[in-house]
């Protein structure tokens, strides 16, 4: 199983993580003023008072300064994970961790549409960023099922896990980047709820 992490960064650690978001921050601040094709490394690391050099030992490209993950995500879904109760449903438990995972994208998720909106450079990038994340979902969900491989189990956790996906797309795709974050949220439920409940309840089909 999952478990949280239970190690304390040291104090380089910390000084390092403290240095990569003081680098996110100075690059989303420039990008959110401009656009991703505008602003350049060099600026970055001149707001971030570091040079070129120091702003690539963090980050591989300027993508990845919008695109990577917190450095300590993994450590906060890894949580939601472990705190999910013995014998709980595996879909709600699912709901919980997505929905958490998706919180920590509340501060950036509007100016991320709006670049990729703008960049299909940075579209591209984002395609398989999140990857990571429902890479470990799906083996913590196998592993909490027992889904041997080829089973009906690991056939039924990969279904929930897509419909799982399908969630957050969907509700993606109907919030509008000039809306709270919480809309997002509130969309993200009423997917999840529609696919709990399935799709016998929902609105009748308009005749031709």
């Amino acid at each position: 199983m999952v478990s949280a992490p239970s190690v304390t960064p040291g104090l380089r650690e910390r000084k390092k993580l403290a240095t990569w978001r003081s680098i996110r921050a100075a690059a989303l601040e420039l990008f959110a003023a401009s656009s991703f094709e505008a602003v350049s490394v060099e600026e970055i690391a001149a707001a971030a008072g570091i040079s070129k050099t120091t702003f690539f030992n963090y980050f591989a490209t300027k993508e990845a300064a919008v695109l990577d993950p917190d450095p300590e995500a993994p450590d906060h879904w890894r949580a939601l994970m472990a705190e999910r109760p013995e014998g709980e449903a595996l879909w709600p438990a699912v709901q919980v961790v997505v929905l958490g995972y998706l919180e920590t994208y509340s501060d950036r998720i509007a100016l991320h549409c709006r670049l990729k909106l703008e960049s299909p450079q940075l579209a591209e990038s984002a395609r398989d960023v999140s990857d990571r994340f429902w890479g470990e979902l799906r083996a913590w969900a196998l592993d909490r099922a027992g889904a041997a491989d080829g089973s009906d189990e690991e056939l039924q956790v990969t279904l929930l896990l897509n419909a799982a996906r399908s969630a957050v797309v969907t509700a993606y795709d109907l919030w509008a980047v000039d809306q709270p974050f919480e809309r997002f949220l509130d969309l993200s439920h009423q997917c999840f709820a529609t696919l709990g409940t399935g799709f016998t309840a929902g609105p009748p089909m308009v005749a031709a």
